[in-house]
C-alpha cells in the first residue's frame, strides 16, 4: 500500500514535467507558426496528443489558424507571427505577392489588410482568426521567376516577390486590363496605381525582360518596359 501511494504521488510530478518540457519546447519555436505534424511529435509521451492539442488551446496556449496549423499565443511569447510567415505557411509552396508586396515596398500608397500570394495550386481564400489570406495559381515556370527571402523578424524568413515580380503578377491578375500601348501603360502604373516615376526607374528592366517569354500577358508587360526604360 505504502509502496502504492508513493507511485501514485509521483504521477502529477511525472506530468507536470512533461507539460513544462511542452511549454519550454513550443516557447522555443516562437514565433513560427506550429503543424500539427509537428505538435504530434512534441505530444509522442502523451497516450492521446489529440486531447492534448484541445487542451492547449483552451489553455490560450496556442491558437488555432486553420486545420492542422496553429500558432503560439502571447502566453508563449511576445513577439507575434509576422502575417506573411503565416502566409507561406496557410498554403504551400507560395510567396507574397500582388498588392501585399506593392504595398511592402513602398510603390503603392494603400495600406493592405488581405495578404495576398501565388501559389501553384488551386486558387483559394482563408478567413482565418488571424486575418485574410488570399492564394492566386500562377502558372509553371512563370510562378518560379522573382521570388526572394526576406527577414521580416527574428527567425521569420518570408517567401516574397521582388518588386518586380509584384508589379507583374498584379498585371497579369487583374482581369480585363490590356495595356496595348505606352501611353497606356503610363496611365495604368501613374494614374490607376499611383506609383512614383522615380520608383518605376528603381526597377531592374532586364529582369524584367528576361521573364516576358514566359510570362502571360506579354503584349500589356512588354509595354510596361517599354514605358519605364523611356523615362
Amino acid at each position: 500500500m505504502y509502496f502504492s501511494d508513493k507511485i501514485i504521488g509521483i504521477i502529477p510530478i511525472i506530468l507536470l514535467n512533461l507539460h513544462m518540457h511542452l511549454t519550454q519546447s513550443l516557447r522555443n519555436l516562437s514565433p513560427q507558426p506550429i503543424t500539427h505534424q509537428l505538435l504530434s511529435s512534441l505530444l509522442k509521451d502523451y497516450k492521446r496528443p489529440n486531447d492534448k492539442i484541445h487542451e492547449l488551446i483552451s489553455a490560450g496556449i496556442i491558437e488555432p489558424v486553420k486545420k492542422g496549423l496553429y500558432l503560439p499565443s502571447t502566453k508563449l511569447s511576445e513577439t507575434r507571427t509576422e502575417p506573411f510567415l503565416l502566409a507561406n505557411h496557410i498554403l504551400g509552396p507560395s510567396y507574397v505577392s500582388f498588392d501585399s508586396a506593392l504595398s511592402y515596398y513602398g510603390l503603392i500608397p494603400e495600406r493592405v489588410f488581405e495578404v495576398s500570394s501565388a501559389t501553384i495550386k488551386a486558387s483559394r481564400s482563408f478567413n482565418t482568426p488571424t486575418g485574410a489570406f488570399s492564394f492566386t495559381r500562377m502558372p509553371l515556370p512563370y510562378y518560379s521567376f522573382g521570388i526572394r527571402q526576406v527577414e521580416l523578424g527574428e527567425n521569420q524568413n518570408v517567401l516574397i516577390a521582388t518588386p518586380e515580380k509584384a508589379l507583374f503578377d498584379k498585371i497579369v491578375n487583374t482581369a480585363g486590363l490590356k495595356l496595348r500601348s505606352k501611353i497606356a501603360a503610363r496611365d495604368y502604373l501613374i494614374k490607376n496605381l499611383r506609383i512614383e516615376e522615380d520608383q518605376l526607374q528603381q526597377l531592374d528592366i532586364q529582369t524584367m525582360e528576361t521573364w516576358l517569354t514566359e510570362s502571360p500577358k506579354r503584349e500589356s508587360l512588354a509595354q510596361v518596359i517599354k514605358f519605364i526604360e523611356e523615362q
